[in-house]
């Protein structure tokens, strides 16, 4: 193969089994046995890199909080600007991976990404932890595709599906990893502990991309101009509603001015961007593909199992931290939710199939509302192992479906490359909106039954109720050989009754939360059986139209 110096986006002579399936996508050459493994390792690291440190970041918001001295509103705005950044930057990631290859873009970012890690050590504060994690949505948007690109490269092509279900699925390990060492991190020397661990891994990372590089691939120049416009309409757009649902529920949406403001200037610039990449001759987003049925149907099923998926961290994690769980008492939960992603991934690398995409969804779904059953038997006594085995069960669900749903779509991307910008932003807004919406709305819900359960437990918190009086008294002589005073014994008491009916109301809250995620999951399994259902009988009559036509 030669491509001549002067013009890098001269077309290559490719063998056969060479040939990039998309624009901006490495070749595919024979590799030995030992690079294959390499490349294997390196993709499931870059994968990590992308996710792990936001994992580690969400995963102790509360210390966080205290070390940098903040409130919760602001505190929130870590793993929001980390989403901000990360579905903005996708709009031009596949042009830039196209026009001057993958590999620029990420040893780029990268290199900003260790360099704001670095000098962040040196400051102990909130402004330079949001740049940080705005570095961190950037570089992860191109390590999610390093990571799959590596994958391809370690499997021979007959294995090629399985290699994209391990990268398309490999960052979804670090939510659990998380949870299981970065308590130890914080012990080292509080958060620095962790940025510490995060900075070790981009550099090694960083290393390992360069030393160990994809094959070449194609090169076009695809940019225009008119793209940033739609990039500097849609990326603020989409950042506005990030802060809104990542910071609706703790300013409460009807009370903060500034939430309306910003949902009115997301609509007005979202629209303005949708309207102008409609009427262009080459958008860089398809409105007509994603406006389509098919896609429109494959968006609304990934947001609503995204949804259903936030059940982890705002219902049973939320759970566990509000009666004072740290993550080292819940380390085997997060073994139990690591081992549901693996053997997820397994299975869906065994089964997964073209020509059946809907099926492993299907099971997702059917996995996600037994758990969720389940979790809606919880009590106040109930602690991380009462709840291995549903979160388990989602664990294994989330890594199950993710695969089949991604490429549900590319099918549409191989006939229309051009569509691949799309499709991207599709599934990454999906994936990252999705979540915060969940949380969002989960988290909304969880709210508004407590407030309604406390409200029903207060009116029967009389002394006309004999069975109030007997559980003030046992209060009254737990407490009575601290205090002497009787006034004070009974405020204490009623506190405490109070303490407890607080309690109540926010695990049968909870236990409406998962409730509500059983149901829409139910709500999206019928939809589903209702498509492949019509879908067959349109089918048939086709074929029953086509056999009378021919006879």
């Amino acid at each position: 193969m030669r491509l001549p110096k002067s013009d890098p986006y001269a077309p290559r002579e490719w063998a056969p089994h060479e040939k990039p399936m998309l624009l901006g996508s490495p070749s595919t050459p024979f590799h030995s046995t030992p690079k294959r493994i390499a490349y294997g390792i390196v993709g499931l690291l870059v994968c990590m890199t992308g996710a792990l440190g936001n994992a580690m970041v969400t995963a102790n918001l509360q210390n966080l909080q205290g070390t940098f001295a903040a409130w919760s509103t602001e505190i929130a705005w870590l793993p929001a600007v980390y989403v901000m950044t990360n579905v903005s930057i996708n709009l031009l990631l596949v042009k830039f991976r196209q026009q001057f290859g993958l590999r620029a873009f990420t040893e780029g970012f990268l290199v900003l990404y260790v360099l704001v890690t670095f000098f962040h050590l040196f400051v102990n504060d909130l402004s330079s932890a949001l740049l940080v994690r705005a570095a961190h949505g950037m570089v992860a948007a191109a390590l999610s595709s390093l990571g799959i690109y590596y994958q391809i490269q370690a499997w021979p092509a007959r294995h090629r599906l399985k290699a994209l279900t391990i990268g398309i699925t490999g960052s979804s390990l670090a939510i659990p990893i998380a949870r299981l060492f970065s308590t130890e991190l914080l012990q080292l020397d509080e958060w620095r502990g962790l940025y510490f661990f995060e900075l070790g891994l981009a550099l090694i990372s960083l290393a390992c991309v360069m030393m160990l590089k994809l094959p070449p691939g194609d090169r076009k120049k695809v940019f225009e101009k008119k793209d940033f416009i739609t990039f500097f309409l849609l990326a603020p757009g989409m950042a506005l509603v990030c802060a809104v649902l990542s910071l609706g529920r703790l300013d409460w949406w009807f009370e903060a001015p500034w939430i309306g403001w910003s949902l009115a200037l997301a609509v007005v610039l979202i629209v303005s961007a949708i309207v102008f990449e409609h009427n262009r001759s080459n958008p860089l987003l398809n409105t007509r593909w994603l406006s389509s049925g098919s896609i429109v149907r494959l968006g609304l099923i990934m947001l609503l199992i995204r949804i259903v998926l936030a059940e982890q961290n705002t219902g049973v994690f939320g759970w566990l931290q509000y009666v004072g769980l740290q993550n080292e008492q819940m380390t085997n939960l997060a073994w139990s939710i690591l081992a549901g992603i693996i053997c997820g991934i397994i299975a869906s690398c065994l089964t997964i199939k073209p020509q059946r995409l809907s099926w492993p969804i299907v099971t997702s779904l059917v996995l996600m509302i037994i758990a969720s059953l389940m979790d809606s038997q919880s009590t106040t006594l109930t602690r991380p192992d009462q709840l291995m085995i549903s979160q388990f069960l989602l664990g294994f669900g989330s890594a199950f479906f993710l695969a089949p749903a991604m490429l549900a779509g590319i099918g549409g991307v191989v006939a229309e490359p051009r569509n691949l910008v799309s499709f991207s932003v599709l599934f990454g807004m999906s994936q990252n909106i999705g979540g915060l919406l969940g949380s969002a709305i989960l988290g909304t819900f969880q709210t508004w039954r407590e407030k309604y359960h406390s409200s029903l437990l207060a009116d029967q918190l009389t002394t006309l109720n004999p069975l109030v009086n007997e559980r003030l008294q046992l209060y009254s002589q737990m407490y009575q050989s601290m205090i002497s005073d009787s006034t004070l014994l009974s405020a204490q008491a009623a506190t405490q009754l109070q303490n407890v009916s607080t309690l109540e109301a926010n695990i049968l809250a909870y236990n409406d939360t998962y409730l509500l995620t059983a149901s829409i999951a139910a709500a999206t399994l019928v939809w589903i059986f209702w498509r492949l259902i019509r879908l067959r009988i349109t089918a048939r009559i086709v074929l029953r139209q086509a056999t009378g036509t021919k006879k």
